[in-house]
């Protein structure tokens, strides 16, 4: 079977690799869509935290159940379904105490372990979840989905009356968005791109955008917010300029969550986390319940993830999906992979 690989930063092949036959309690998925995540794209630019090489990238997909090895009451072969792509070593403090999603030695599908970047992918029947339904594009994007309102909504505790700013209008920053205007907020995003930050405010009904062009931003971010600052400032790029720019937009005892992941320190005047009795959140993967939640959601029409979706590439230009959207991330969101072309 034809598989996409990254062997070193910089470079994607699609080669072929031995097609993988379901465990006792597995089931052989074959991949219809594939969507490039901030880590695939920080895989192949040699900017994420846990990359190592060569890998298989891919962790939000969609794909049809080919066969089923195991007791499996929910599921059926031909079904259209996605996964929780996060494996957790069930033994550590996190994982004994439910906190599944931060576990100690966590691999996540094209991070830690090889990913399902490929034509078929063998999964345990516990992380498949039923589509509903919903096409194979927008079931592809439940994931990053799931990431942003576990972020925004459990960790961040966003509410109806809460002024919002998302730092980073990529797409886990907008579905952040739209996860936030789910709960009835007020919401700005803000981006040093102005297109793609435009985009997500005219395409998912935001309050507002508010472009990250200097020293004028902080001053920006009280302006509207009547000079009081953010409920919660989500900070959705993984840079250490951005991490401080949560902490400058919070207001006085407001919440700041941290979804991004980077590379790089940051010294700042951490007084302020005092000063203001900040609550500061790390936010880590997504849960059983945030997919199940967020798949009947998405059927029930009232979240569009379509709208996320700008650029589709067949399997075969995999090479150049990640060569454009590297080059191009300022007016890509979500990029996706065709794998049945």
């Amino acid at each position: 079977m034809k598989t996409i690989i990254i062997p070193e930063p910089g470079k994607v092949e699609i080669i072929e690799t031995q097609k993988p036959t379901p465990k006792k309690g597995e089931a052989l998925l074959r991949v219809l869509r594939g969507g490039i995540c901030g880590s695939d794209l920080g895989t192949y630019k040699g900017t994420f935290a846990y990359a190592s090489y060569p890998r298989i990238p891919g962790h939000e997909f969609s794909a049809e159940i080919v066969e089923i090895n195991g007791d499996a009451p929910n599921l059926k072969e031909g079904m259209v379904v996605t996964c929780n792509p996060y494996f957790n070593c069930t033994k550590c403090y996190s994982c004994r105490r439910g906190l599944v999603n931060c576990c100690e030695h966590n691999e996540t599908l094209g991070a830690q372990r090889d990913g399902a970047f490929s034509e078929y992918v063998a999964m345990p029947i516990e992380r498949i979840y039923d589509g509903k339904g919903l096409a194979p594009d927008v079931l592809a994007a439940i994931e990053p989905f799931c990431i942003s309102y576990h972020g925004t909504v459990t960790r961040g505790k966003v509410k109806a009356g809460d002024k919002v700013l998302v730092i980073g209008a990529g797409t886990i920053g907008a579905l952040a968005a739209v996860a936030a205007k789910s709960q009835g907020a007020e919401v700005y995003i803000s981006d040093v791109a102005e297109k793609k930050m435009q985009y997500a405010v005219e395409n998912f009904g935001l309050d507002g955008g508010i472009l990250n062009d200097g020293e004028g931003f902080i001053d920006k971010c009280f302006k509207a917010t009547d000079g009081n600052g953010f409920d919660v400032a989500i900070e959705a790029v993984g840079l250490p300029s951005t991490f401080q720019s949560a902490i400058d937009a919070a207001a006085f005892g407001g919440r700041v969550v941290l979804i991004g992941v980077g590379k790089k320190n940051l010294d700042f005047n951490f007084t302020l986390l005092q000063k203001k009795e900040l609550n500061v959140y790390g936010s880590r993967n997504a849960l059983k319940v945030d997919f199940l939640s967020l798949i009947d959601l998405v059927a029930s029409g009232k979240v569009d993830l379509r709208k996320a979706i700008t650029n589709t590439y067949a399997f075969n230009d995999a090479p150049k999906a990640f060569a454009d959207f590297a080059a191009h991330g300022a007016d890509m969101l979500k990029v996706e992979i065709d794998f049945t072309k």
